[in-house]
């Protein structure tokens, strides 16, 4: 494929607003995970990476998306200059020629929570599902906040959600429905969420190991971020080179246990970006915590690019934050490349032997050009993406 230029990007986790504040974090081994206190919830042991500053409501003429999930977003969108500065590429580009691409898994469905439980025979007045749990809420509220008239497409697909979002993209600018996109995802915690996967015996009692042969699951987090692509840009800061996508067809929650569908997203997108294995420097793995997810991805992995490449997950600074996996994952291995450091795999104690992968246990530097960065949702929807200069 064409290379796509990414000319901005920004996000938001629990290790902070920005991307100095979270670079600054994962440079000082410095995780966002708490116990969890969501909701003054106390029948829960685990751990969360809660954002803060999630309080004061959407007002003006957006006040009708006001949900925690669009607080997020409009938080993320306000960090790095980012708003001011693609509101002068739209200027440039042209509204109806720029499409917006945003993942979510659950979208605002804390506000349906919050509603009902206030109410549970008939919905309180203030309830507006349209803009707020309605999975296209977050690309509505994105949408009127830029003005766009282009394409608009919601994507759910669990953890892959905002990694799918690149490639969507691509495909409708390869095709000429737009010029440039935004993309990304944002995710936030909700009762449905943490008490699902608990119900899955998912959850960690303690922050979220990936890859230790003792890991007891997921920590779950929350968290916003976007990018902006275009085309035809010369020396762009950083290029979406390749992408890969896959579907297990498996089992409607496990991976496929040698990473099948792992290694055919990996290879897809190494085939699109014009790359072998040699050619990635690191990769920022899906590495969520669980015994079945790590040892999946740990075999695909293996069976793609051997035990030699660099390797990290950055979860166990700002927890699995779901539908916004992709788009954290990518500003992180964008932050790696401009940075020249690989970071470490926080929380790894003993390394399970069943990752022969070339886990960084600590962060290191070292001069980055193409990364490779896997995403890997509920049930086997997979998407792996290369990034480089």
């Amino acid at each position: 494929m064409t290379p796509l230029s990414i000319t901005d990007y920004t996000l938001s986790t629990c290790i902070g607003s920005g991307k100095a504040a979270n670079w600054q974090a994962i440079r000082e081994q410095r995780s966002g995970l708490q116990p969890c206190m969501f909701e003054d919830i106390r029948d829960l042991s685990t751990w969360v990476g809660q954002m803060a500053a999630l309080e004061t409501p959407i007002s003006g003429h957006l006040q009708d998306y006001d949900c925690r999930n669009n607080r997020l977003a409009w938080l993320a969108l306000n960090q790095d200059n980012f708003l001011a500065n693609i509101q002068q590429k739209i200027q440039r580009i042209g509204a109806s020629r720029v499409g917006i691409f945003l993942g979510s898994s659950t979208s605002g469905i804390h506000q349906t929570e919050l509603a009902y439980f206030e109410s549970r025979e008939v919905l309180p007045e203030w309830y507006n599902y349209q803009k707020t749990h309605n999975a296209f809420s977050l690309v509505d509220f994105v949408r009127a906040v830029f003005q766009t008239t282009g394409p608009a497409i919601a994507i759910s697909t669990a953890c892959s959600s905002s990694a799918k979002v690149f490639a969507s993209a691509q495909r409708y600018i390869q095709a000429g429905l737009c010029d440039a996109a935004i993309v990304g995802g944002v995710d936030t915690l909700c009762l449905t969420t943490l008490y699902g996967f608990n119900a899955l015996q998912l959850l960690s009692p303690t922050p979220c190991a990936p890859f230790d042969v003792n890991r007891a699951g997921i920590s779950i987090g929350e968290a916003g971020g976007f990018a902006f692509l275009e085309k035809d840009v010369e020396e762009a800061p950083h290029y979406l080179l390749g992408y890969g996508e896959s579907g297990d067809a498996y089992h409607m929650s496990s991976p496929h246990p040698e990473g099948e569908g792992a290694q055919l997203a990996m290879r897809a997108a190494l085939a699109r970006a014009g790359l072998s294995a040699a050619d990635i420097h690191y990769i920022n793995l899906h590495g969520t915590g669980t015994q079945a997810n790590d040892s999946a991805e740990s075999k695909a992995v293996h069976a793609v690019f051997g035990s030699q490449t660099p390797a990290s997950s950055t979860k166990g600074w700002t927890g699995h934050t779901l539908g916004a996996a992709g788009i954290v994952e990518v500003a992180l291995s964008l932050l790696a490349i401009e940075q020249s450091y690989i970071p470490g795999n926080l929380h790894l104690q003993n390394l399970d032997p069943v990752a022969d992968l070339a886990i960084a246990r600590e962060g290191k530097a070292k001069s980055l050009q193409r990364v490779l960065s896997n995403s890997f949702g509920f049930g086997g929807s997979n998407c792996s993406l290369v990034l480089g200069t």
